[in-house]
């Protein structure tokens, strides 16, 4: 649906699109294909005539684990594919807290670094016993531009943002609830089900009023945006052919 990359499975459900991540041996990180998807499909869906909510997973065992090491030496050596990288970071950000529809995060597994930016990116969130959120851009020496930093303070705090930045600490499922990083806890077999369900729900709302509400609640994420997201995003380019993260990489690799 929408022709976008097959690393990104966009499905209607009447008023419902189901937007999954689609690399289910990889653990859904984020190749080219689906990393540009997730920058356009954003902007498919608000233009979208036919659809009220949506729901964003992952299919297999992961939510996502976030960037994927070919990407990150693609972006170390190639300057032109950093910048698109960057802008479509920028994008996906920018789509998801401006489009319109409520979309429903069903966590159905690790949402790490990206994963974890899209699920608190979403304005809903269920997140599957078992299943985690983590930000772990710092200990692989980038900075977590794409998401974490706009977000978080807003959600936990400067103090407990800069913790969850700083160490990349995993969160389960009932310290995602406890700190507002998520709605609810559900059964792992279950949470697929119960964010259609959710996003019923919310299909079946007065649409402009939950849009208006919508945008007025993320007028907070759009004054960080305005004040944050450009610093982030270029210390994030820039930190993407540093010295640290270039040695991690190749450190990580070798034991791969």
């Amino acid at each position: 649906m929408y022709g976008l990359s097959p690393d990104l499975a966009v499905t209607a459900h009447g008023p419902i699109r189901l937007v999954e991540l689609n690399r289910p041996d990889q653990l859904n990180s984020a190749s080219e294909g689906l990393h540009t998807a997730l920058a356009e499909v954003w902007d498919r869906i608000a233009a979208d005539p036919g659809a009220r909510a949506v729901v964003l997973t992952g299919r297999g065992r992961a939510f996502s684990a976030g960037g994927n090491f070919e990407v990150m030496t693609r972006v170390q050596r190639d300057a032109a594919f950093r910048d698109q990288n960057v802008n479509e970071a920028r994008r996906i950000v920018t789509g998801m807290v401006r489009c319109p529809l409520p979309v429903v995060a069903a966590v159905n597994g690790p949402a790490v670094g990206l994963g974890c930016s899209l699920a608190l990116l979403s304005d809903l969130v269920l997140i599957a016993e078992g299943a985690h959120l983590a930000d772990p851009h710092v200990q692989v020496g980038l900075v977590a531009g794409d998401g974490g930093a706009l977000v978080l303070p807003l959600i936990v705090g400067l103090a407990r943002a800069k913790e969850l930045l700083f160490l990349g600490r995993k969160v389960d499922a009932e310290d995602a609830v406890r700190l507002g990083l998520a709605n609810s806890v559900v059964p792992k077999d279950a949470v697929l089900e119960e964010a259609m369900k959710l996003a019923r729900r919310l299909a079946e709302l007065p649409v402009q009023a939950l849009r208006d509400t919508k945008r007025a609640v993320n007028l907070h994420l759009e004054q960080a945006m305005a004040s944050v997201q450009e610093a982030a995003l270029i210390a994030e380019r820039e930190s993407m052919h540093s010295r640290d993260h270039v040695e991690i990489v190749q450190k990580l690799l070798s034991k791969g």
